[in-house]
């Protein structure tokens, strides 16, 4: 009798196995309201409405009064930028912050181009959509959202999107040409942050769809990294029928039996579909396991209280810098830790970075965006367990925080139609190496529409 329910039970097991494997499951598209209070009975308000970066003399002294106010503790001698942002060279990004950075122009350079809000769940969402001006005859752009993450912005989309949406004039083919809308993350910058706990990224793709087909598209192509690249994937998971392709730089697997083959992989790593490139990303496993332990402190604090570090950084503009800057130092290449200026200059403009970081201060957004990682993270969220079936291409960035070989990719996203290995590059791939994330943009576009 034992063994008649043992086999029933295994004969169950595989049949069900066999039935859901090919299910394509996906996340129930719900609604939700994150503006203060109850939800107004009233239909909300669809329009679109231009806006425009301003700033004024006041926000700027103010600025600069905290700035002149700073108190900074000396640095240990040789310790360049193993114990966070030595403040020897914070010096220098003081000095040109408050005496050469001309916050008046990079407003004007973020004005270039088109602004708009638009209310979206009792949110306010901002974000710049940008058009082709050369269209070549009888082609029809491709629409393309673009999503940031943390500590980012829709600034750092700002040298990609000419390659993107104007390619020849630019040295690239106008096969592809892209109609580029890039929001901001509610919480981040020009966008309302959430007046109620829950605010997750599953919530916040539903925001971005509903923007899309207020914008009158009904399929379309994403691409995100860091957040953006959580918020895409479950945009993919939401509504797949109206995605026509995802692009990623970065992957959330957390739940991959993959992982469980690192600690073999170093002797048997064919045998698990390792390359020789992934051999070299991932290996010596102990040195990937010490920089991912001394660069997730920060997640630690925002996953679990928010409030109180932003309470800090929200009144200091100097303590903001050198907290978001030090990530994009070591986030960009971790041997950068081993210069006294953190190699910050080697892939950046101090205009850009400052950009950046004006961004977050001016609006007074920063403990709102840190606390997505409260809202996401420490809990069990159904989407991880979730398989993303449209077509999907991956960008694999050499100095990533973590490399994903192409197995685990795929076992997330079957439908992975590209992967490449990237000769150079880490975590902020579309601010850093913008021609080479638009060149893979274009070559996952071209496979996905000649499938």
């Amino acid at each position: 009798m034992w063994l008649e329910i043992l086999l029933a039970s295994v004969l169950g097991f595989v049949i069900y196995w066999f039935v859901s494997k090919g299910k394509e499951e996906t996340l129930p598209l719900e609604d939700g309201w994150w503006g203060p209070g109850v939800r107004p009975t009233a239909e909300e308000d669809k329009s679109i409405r231009p806006f425009k970066v301003e700033t004024s003399d006041e926000e700027i002294n103010d600025l600069h009064q905290r700035i002149d106010r700073v108190r900074l503790t000396s640095p240990l001698e040789d310790s360049r930028f193993h114990y966070g942002f030595n403040s020897n060279y914070l010096k220098k990004i003081i000095s040109y912050w408050r005496n050469v950075f001309d916050w008046r122009k990079q407003v004007e350079i973020l004005n270039k181009y088109p602004h708009f809000k638009t209310k979206i769940e009792g949110l306010d969402i901002h974000f710049i959509h940008v058009k082709p001006t050369n269209l070549p005859s009888g082609q029809t752009p491709k629409p393309l959202l673009m999503v940031h993450g943390w500590p980012g912005s829709f600034y750092e989309f700002y040298k990609i999107i000419p390659l993107l949406t104007d390619p020849k004039n630019h040295g690239l083919s106008d096969e592809h040409v892209f109609e580029v809308i890039c929001p901001s993350i509610p919480g981040y910058g020009f966008s309302e942050a959430s007046s109620k706990k829950g605010f997750n990224s599953v919530a916040t793709a539903r925001i971005f769809y509903k923007l899309m087909l207020r914008l009158g598209f009904q399929k379309f192509y994403i691409q995100g990294g860091d957040w953006g690249a959580l918020i895409c994937t479950n945009m993919a998971q939401l509504v797949p029928s109206h995605i026509k392709g995802l692009h990623l730089n970065m992957a959330l697997i957390l739940r991959n039996c993959y992982t469980m083959t690192l600690l073999l992989g170093r002797r048997f790593g064919g045998l698990f579909g390792y390359t020789e490139r992934d051999m070299e990303l991932i290996y010596p496993l102990k040195k990937i396991f010490f920089s991912l332990l001394r660069e997730s402190g920060y997640m630690h604090i925002q996953s679990t209280k928010p409030d109180t570090v932003g309470c800090a950084l929200n009144d200091s503009p100097v303590g903001l810098a050198a907290y978001i800057l030090e990530k994009f130092s070591t986030w960009t290449n971790s041997e950068f830790r081993d210069l006294e200026d953190g190699g910050l200059e080697r892939k950046f403009s101090l205009d850009d970075l400052l950009t950046g970081i004006m961004l977050y201060w001016t609006t007074g957004t920063i403990t709102s965006s840190q606390r997505f990682y409260k809202e996401n993270l420490g809990q069990v969220n159904k989407h991880e367990t979730l398989k993303v079936y449209v077509p999907t291409g991956f960008a694999a960035f050499p100095c990533e925080l973590m490399h994903f070989p192409e197995k685990w990719v795929k076992s997330k996203y079957p439908n992975l139609i590209s992967y490449s290995y990237m000769p150079r590059g880490g975590h902020f791939a579309a601010f850093e190496e913008p021609e080479l994330l638009a060149q893979d943009i274009r070559k996952f576009v071209g496979l996905q529409e000649r499938q």
